[in-house]
């Protein structure tokens, strides 16, 4: 889609608006009808190597009918999940195994769970990546980081964004509607996320970028219009629907971080994961998880803009209180706080000073009731219960999650606020 290429030759060079350089590795973006059959074209054309390690799981390699056809002129190895829902570091050192020392390129086809490892294992062994989509489930297409599970913790590691991107909108509108949804879910959190970037920056030293924040919003802004059709076996919805997942995956590339589309409300899901794995519990699609999320920071940070003024105060915290939360996993928060976290920038003052600005960042997106209603006629999931999650964890995982990563939030302001 030339579009998508235009805007990201664009970005390239010293951004007027943050004074940065905008990097991706991002080459080529195909994005049609029945593109499955030129992948091989699509992969010779951008360079990859004729050993071509491809992976997938069951479940979406059996969605990409057509695919292994396609790469006749390649000698290709597979590495096949049963079906791979939770992305771990075992996953990454399997396919690191397998790239190392070799010519090798790696064609990842499916969503997240499949993407991610093949990322950061392409990115620790010099490997170029294309990854094909098969539903438009999530935003990290384009991403250069990898929410990986390790020693039962998720972090976000550094990893790379793919030089070749493929969606076939005959496959995207064929998706499982609940992946759609989930896709919808995981764009909605923009909004908060957004929110939580701009001001992070006014309160310390963060980079913000104008360019990068409206490619998103106008992203989000384009995909919530669509919302009746999230869930039709349309295929120029479905092209649009992704073009627009790829967008904000783009922003995440540039900005080399994912602050442009991920804040409180993806943290808040991320804790909820680490504790059901803990206690042996596949969790749910990543979308279904951050759409309920994205509903509590909404209507959260709105009640807040409520407030015409503020008390703030010292951060004060009940650190062996959090760490008996976390358990086993104490030693990754530890770790995580005594790096000079972003909280230690922010005095009470500030706050007040820039309260007015803060009530109106949180005013400029739409409403919790805006979104809500948008996610209803999208077919997300809305409550604790259609996701399968109690009262007392997601309680837990609000009071707990703004720990869990070097990362400002209003959700970590909160215990300044006295709220």
């Amino acid at each position: 889609m030339s579009e998508i290429m235009e805007i990201v030759r664009s970005f390239r060079g010293v951004c007027p608006s943050c004074g940065r350089e905008h990097r991706t590795a991002i080459e080529d973006v195909r994005i049609g009808s029945g593109v499955t059959h030129c992948v091989g074209d699509i992969l010779k054309e951008n360079g990859f190597t004729k050993k071509l390690l491809l992976v997938a799981d069951r479940n979406t390699l059996r969605a990409a009918d057509g695919i292994m056809e396609s790469l006749s002129d390649f000698d290709v190895e597979t590495h096949i999940y049963d079906d791979i829902r939770v992305a771990t570091m075992e996953h990454v050192e399997e396919l690191e195994a397998l790239l190392c020392d070799r010519e090798i390129s790696v064609l990842s086809v499916g969503t997240g769970s499949v993407n991610d490892p093949c990322r950061l294992a392409s990115a620790r062994q010099n490997k170029k990546l294309c990854i094909f989509a098969t539903a438009p489930s999530m935003d990290g297409f384009a991403s250069y980081s990898s929410p990986i599970v390790a020693g039962g913790f998720k972090s976000s590691y550094a990893a790379k964004s793919p030089e070749v991107i493929i969606g076939d909108t005959k496959i995207l509108a064929a998706a499982p509607t609940v992946l759609k949804s989930s896709g919808f879910g995981d764009m909605v959190a923009k909004y908060p996320a957004l929110i939580d970037w701009q001001i992070a920056s006014l309160l310390t030293d963060e980079m913000y970028c104008e360019r990068i924040a409206a490619l998103t919003r106008a992203a989000i802004d384009r995909l919530m219009e669509m919302a009746d059709r999230v869930t039709v076996d349309d295929e120029e919805t479905a092209g649009a629907i992704f073009a627009s997942l790829l967008l904000t995956g783009i922003g995440m590339s540039f900005a080399q971080n994912s602050r442009p589309a991920s804040g409180a409300e993806h943290i808040i899901a991320h804790l909820m994961e680490c504790v059901e794995l803990r206690d042996g519990i596949i969790p749910n699609f990543h979308g279904e998880d951050i759409g309920v999320c994205t509903l509590y920071t909404l209507q959260f940070y709105g009640q807040l803009a409520e407030r015409e003024t503020i008390e703030p105060h010292c951060e004060e915290v009940d650190w062996e209180d959090i760490y008996r939360f976390y358990g086993s996993m104490a030693d990754d928060v530890r770790a995580i706080n005594a790096d000079r976290p972003q909280i230690a920038q922010v005095t009470p003052d500030a706050i007040k000073a820039h309260w007015q600005q803060i009530r109106a960042i949180i005013r400029s997106v739409p409403s919790y009731a805006q979104c809500a209603q948008a996610m209803r006629r999208a077919g997300c999931k809305m409550t604790l219960e259609e996701i399968g999650k109690s009262q007392k964890l997601f309680d837990d995982c609000v009071k707990y999650s703004p720990y869990m990563r070097n990362r400002l939030t209003i959700l970590r302001l909160r215990g300044m606020l006295g709220v």
